[in-house]
């Protein structure tokens, strides 16, 4: 969990101490461990109705880093947003309570267009 600007409802029930987000140093130290340890995939999460998405410097990182697929998620708002985590080498995309609240499908489309260009 990386942190996204408040307490996120994922943070409050588990009791997990996000990671900084002006430290991508920290996050690859982590998720490098993780690949170590035999994981499959990295999942880098602002957290449920974050404020603030991971940031685009931490994804980089992390990817370049790894070799496992980075998924994200947490803050992802806009189609721009989404672009952005998979230019920076996110493998996936989570969205969650963007597409409930609204009940947008032309953002849903737009979101799905906008993560599956390069």
């Amino acid at each position: 969990m990386i942190d996204s600007g408040r307490q996120t409802s994922a943070q409050f029930m588990t009791g997990t101490l996000p990671l900084p987000r002006n430290k991508p140093e920290i996050v690859v130290a982590h998720a490098l461990a993780a690949q170590f340890l035999g994981f499959k995939f990295i999942y880098l999460e602002g957290g449920s109705g974050a404020d603030m998405s991971v940031p685009k410097e931490i994804i980089l990182a992390v990817s370049s880093s790894v070799s496992i697929p980075v998924i994200v998620g947490g803050g992802i708002r806009t189609p721009d947003d989404a672009q952005e985590k998979v230019k920076a080498g996110a493998s996936f995309i989570v969205t969650g309570n963007v597409l409930e609240k609204s009940n947008d499908l032309d953002l849903m489309k737009s979101l799905s267009k906008a993560i599956h260009q390069k």
